[in-house]
This record gives C-alpha cells, structure tokens and sequence, in this order.
C-alpha cells in the first residue's frame, strides 16, 4: 500500500485556540483544536501561553509543544475524516480526570 506522507510546511495562529496550517502539497487548513484540550497530554494547552509556543518539528514536519504534545500530520490534513474520534476521545479524558479528581 502506498501511503502519502504529509508535512506542515507553516502555520499562523487563527485566534483562539485555531490554527491555519499549511501542508505541503498546497491544501491549507484551519483547525480549532480547543474542543481536544483535555487529558494528560492536551490539557496543558488550554493555558493559552503554553498553547502559544506551538512549533514546527522540523525532523517529522508536524507541529509540537515543549510538554510533547504533538498531532500527526497527515490527521491533521484529512482532519474532517478524524475530527469526531478526536472530540470523543477528548470527552473521554475529560471524564477520566473527572472520576480521578472524585478519588483525590
């Protein structure tokens, strides 16, 4: 199977927590990551200073934060085709750290 490999070439901030990315092969895409920044990994984004320092990698061409949140890029540019399991993977954390917090 030959699969297309996707690279983030740039990216601006959208407002928010919104990015508009562009990919190499031309296509430019504008993702609101908000509704995804729950959990472990993604809920330190929501501090919008932390969501600020959003990078290229420059090795695996996708964008990262310094706490190792990362998206793949080729999600991120078929996004319409993974957005819902993102949203409902992101309620499932958050009702994780819900119950965890309820146990504390």
């Amino acid at each position: 199977m030959n699969h297309p490999i996707h690279r983030i070439t740039s990216f601006e901030r959208a407002g928010g927590y919104s990015l508009l990315l562009r990919f190499a092969d031309g296509l430019s895409r504008v993702i609101d990551f908000e509704p995804l920044l729950e959990g472990e990994l993604y809920g330190p984004l929501r501090d919008p200073l932390v969501f600020s320092q959003v990078m290229i990698d420059p090795e695996v061409h996708t964008i990262v934060w310094p706490n190792g949140a990362d998206f793949d890029p080729a999600t991120l540019h078929d996004w319409p085709q993974h957005e819902a399991a993102f949203r409902a993977a992101a309620q499932r954390w958050k009702l994780a750290e819900l119950r965890q917090a309820e146990l504390v």
